[in-house]
């Protein structure tokens, strides 16, 4: 069922020709990150927080995954239907909406009394993030003027960056303060200001004049989200019939949708934009990088424990390097892109981040930290400096009236890039590894996602 809104409420109030005034610019920008920051976060902070809210809530471990697993279902599945409606009744719209509904899930995950409670606020928590991250790049298309759209995805990859390079730590520090309902409660104050600086400085984005159609939203949400769950299953080592059954149910679904807007002027799977090779081969790289960094940041971790010994302090500080780089790279590159070819600048981030990957898969048997830092920062740096070039070649590749189905690309290709790491590092685990060539042998996986 596709339902057309009337013409006065698809009128944009004004047209964004060229970015935002400076001082609207930064006021629009604070508001944007934060709510970003907020979002990246809350993944990090959960998953610190399950031993405590399991013994808490007197659930088992196994139940208590079902935290961050409820939550992640729920962002990505809906990435795409919002991703469209904002083309309709304008991103803004749907960013402030998904702020104003995140912030309210966080209160609500605060005075959670079970784990049924608990997951009903999570599972909103997750439509609120998607609010937000569907429409994140769409609206800083509109922010920023064209001459400075690299720097502003740059700025984009370092929040996330730097959320999920000290979202563990900020966890870990604010469970030594109180309890784990406290990790919910600090987003109220940030999601508070971020609501009132929004509501006063997003710009207003035009909007298109077709209809939604609610019956394909149903059907994109349908078919991600049971991918999501086939590729969690395959993780958890589940039935291989229900895995199969899960994915294939999955494709039936993405077939029958791209059957059904086949002729539709805005598909809610945007294949009209995958005609366009730039935006193909741009979105396809995504996917494949954050497979590569989601199956590194899995792997690796077992690997400094269970192979060479070292303590969860020590494994943190090895794993730092590769998100703190990208902070830093990720602005840089952005910049070079408003003045180079980013196909160039994104060539040159994945031969960085497939050297840094094959580094990884040769260290020594008995590597010193400096062998593994090292090798760490250099595939921070390819990542990095992928990210913001490759991140305004899918922008700029589509239409302004399809920015909002763009930016849900995006955030679908980093969401289910990072999940498809999960089931690699799985299936590695089981060949035999010696101590001589551990990391070879789980990092053997990630070498096809970088060659693409």
């Amino acid at each position: 069922m596709t339902i057309t809104l009337p013409a006065a409420a698809r009128e944009p109030d004004h047209t964004i020709s060229d970015g935002l005034p400076a001082a609207q610019r930064r006021w629009a920008i604070a508001a944007i990150f934060t709510a970003l920051a907020m979002a990246s976060l809350d993944t990090a902070i959960a998953n610190i927080a399950l031993p405590a809210i399991a013994a808490d809530l007197h659930v088992s471990p196994e139940q208590s995954v079902w935290v961050v697993n409820v939550y992640q279902i729920a962002l990505v599945a809906t990435l795409l239907p919002l991703g469209a409606l904002g083309e309709i009744v304008g991103h803004q719209r749907i960013y402030l909406g998904g702020l104003i509904l995140f912030t309210i899930a966080s209160l609500l995950c605060a005075v959670a009394w079970s784990l049924d409670s608990l997951l009903v606020a999570r599972m909103l928590q997750g439509l609120g993030a998607s609010g937000i991250m569907s429409v994140n790049t769409a609206l800083v298309r509109f922010v920023y003027p064209g001459r400075m759209l690299g720097r502003g995805f740059g700025h984009n990859a370092l929040v996330v960056a730097t959320a999920f390079t000290f979202g563990p730590t900020i966890a870990s520090a604010i469970l030594a303060l109180g309890p784990w309902p406290w990790l919910f409660a600090v987003n109220i104050p940030f999601g508070l200001v971020a609501i009132g600086i929004g509501v006063a400085m997003l710009p207003k984005t035009p909007r298109a004049d077709h209809g939604f159609d609610f019956l394909g939203a149903i059907l994109a949400s349908a078919c991600l989200g049971l991918f999501i769950t086939g590729i969690g299953s395959a993780a958890h080592n589940l039935s291989p019939v229900v895995v199969i059954i899960e994915l294939v149910t999955a494709l039936a679904l993405g077939f029958i949708l791209t059957r059904r807007h086949a002729d539709h002027p805005a598909p809610m799977l945007p294949i009209d934009l995958f005609s366009r090779p730039m935006f193909a081969l741009s979105a396809a790289t995504a996917v494949c990088s954050f497979a590569v960094q989601g199956l590194a940041f899995v792997s690796l971790p077992f690997y400094f424990e269970d192979v060479l010994g070292r303590s969860q302090v020590e494994t943190g500080f090895f794993m730092t390097p590769w998100p703190l780089v990208v902070g830093i790279m990720a602005p840089i590159a952005g910049r070079l892109s408003d003045r180079h070819a980013v196909g160039l600048l994104g060539g040159i981030g994945l031969v960085l981040l497939g050297l840094g990957m094959a580094l990884l898969a040769t260290l020594p048997a008995n590597p010193a930290i400096a062998d593994i830092i090292w090798r760490m920062v250099i595939c921070g740096m390819g990542f990095g400096f992928f990210q913001a070039p490759n991140m305004k070649a899918v922008m700029s590749s589509a239409p302004p009236h399809r920015s909002g189905s763009a930016s849900g690309i995006v955030a679908t290709a980093r969401l289910t890039g990072q999940t498809r790491g999960r089931p690699s590092r799985r299936s590695a685990s089981r060949w035999p590894v010696t101590t001589a060539q551990p990391s070879r042998w789980r990092s053997a996986p990630a070498f096809p996602h970088s060659a693409a």
